[in-house]
């Protein structure tokens, strides 16, 4: 059983594009421009600053968002509980963002990006403890222990930042699909909400740095377009994918971002992985392709057929 259900339309209603492409399609454009955004922003460190960087995109984001869902509007009239929510989703938002660019200042894209993705697993195993789901974990932490051997000694700090992202990340995974169930339009609402949360948190980390864009038309034309790749469209894309598929699948579909990540840093940035990182990044797929996520807790209670 699907867990998102779809509000019945009418047949006469001409059906959103949100609603014509599959929710695998949304996340396809998601995953390329997860990436892409981030590698070009790599560019633009050394005239922004890293924290200036992070504050640029999530600034482009909310200012996007903020006219198209009213996110004062959003947080005023929700209950207590969804807008507890909202500002726990921002603030994971804005220190996830910060410490994914703070980790890209020190390591290659391809090793930030598997590092992410081990933390679902480990959620994984905790909500369904079976053997499948201990396999995995075995499999992505020794083609993560592959990838920070030599790291660790030369960047232990990025290394840090890019666990402590990973860690984020899973908290955006889980706050990103209650978002996406309780929010009007696939929870973009919501989404806007939240990095409207985001940018006030970031202000006073980033905005010193980020001062140099404002004197500079093309730096701060590029910093807005980083913002858009990086944020605006990946995260609706994630949005009405979450709305559609169900937990599972979105999980199985996270084990392609680091292979997406690995090219488009080799194309973007020239960051070429070794063999070793290679194997790293494939062992660190595998188990996030077959391990398999907890069903939901009603799922979970639900009394099994009996047969006669």
């Amino acid at each position: 059983m699907n867990e998102h259900r779809q509000a019945p339309t009418s047949l006469l209603a001409p059906k959103s594009l949100a609603d014509t492409l599959p929710p695998h399609a949304w996340f396809c454009v998601s995953a390329l421009f997860h990436y892409l955004g981030p590698a070009f922003a790599v560019l633009l460190f050394s005239q922004v600053g890293v924290l200036g960087m992070a504050w640029l995109r999530i600034a482009t984001a909310a200012l996007v968002f903020a006219p198209l869902t009213r996110p004062w509007r959003v947080l005023a009239g929700a209950d207590w509980r969804t807008r507890r929510l909202l500002l726990v989703f921002g603030a994971c938002l804005a220190i996830m963002n910060c410490s994914f660019y703070l980790a890209l200042a020190r390591l290659p894209i391809s090793t930030v990006a598997t590092i992410e993705f081990v933390g679902t697993i480990g959620v994984a195993l905790w909500g369904a403890r079976s053997s499948r789901n201990l396999a995995a974990l075995a499999i992505a932490v020794v083609g993560t222990l592959m990838l920070v051997d030599m790291s660790w000694s030369n960047d232990p700090r990025g290394l840090f930042w890019a666990f402590l992202n990973g860690a984020l990340f899973v908290g955006y995974i889980i706050l990103g699909h209650r978002v996406a169930a309780s929010g009007a339009g696939g929870g973009i609402a919501g989404l806007g909400a939240a990095m409207t949360v985001a940018f006030l948190v970031v202000l006073p980390l980033g905005l010193g740095e980020a001062l140099p864009a404002f004197s500079s038309p093309s730096l701060l034309l590029a910093a807005v377009g980083v913002g858009i790749c990086s944020s605006v469209i990946p995260y609706i894309c994630d949005q009405l994918a979450m709305a559609r598929l169900p937990r599972a699948s979105f999980a199985l579909m996270l084990s392609l971002l680091p292979v997406v990540a690995t090219l488009i840093g080799a194309l973007v940035l020239g960051q070429i992985p070794s063999p070793r990182d290679c194997l790293g990044i494939a062992l660190v797929v595998a188990g996030v392709a077959i391990h398999r996520p907890a069903l939901p807790v009603a799922q979970r209670l639900e009394p099994k057929p009996t047969s006669p």
